[in-house]
């Protein structure tokens, strides 16, 4: 019932499927969330691989390893996880 009332609401709001791609799914909003999360913890500053293992208990993962493969790279996560990596690389703490 849920996956046919979102698949109606989708249709309603004009996203269709484009040729050679899936069509809208409720599952994108898992990656969506994830990365979303994972961008906030780097611009809050937080150890973001200490703060994995809990994004990865949220989704129902049973190691952060799943979690790795589940995620997307997106311009502003590679950003902000390069701008952690080059604070490290510079004697900073991991952020």
């Amino acid at each position: 019932m849920l996956h046919r009332t979102f698949a109606r609401i989708a249709g309603a709001a004009g996203v269709k499927k484009r040729d050679g791609q899936r069509g809208p799914c409720l599952h994108s909003f898992r990656h969506g969330f994830a990365v979303g999360r994972l961008l906030a913890w780097y611009r809050a500053g937080l150890d973001v691989s200490s703060w994995l293992p809990h994004l990865s208990v949220y989704l129902g993962h049973l190691n952060k390893e799943e979690t790795y493969w589940y995620l997307t790279a997106t311009p502003e996560l590679l950003t902000a996880a390069g701008d952690a990596f080059c604070r490290y690389g510079d004697g900073g703490e991991p952020k």
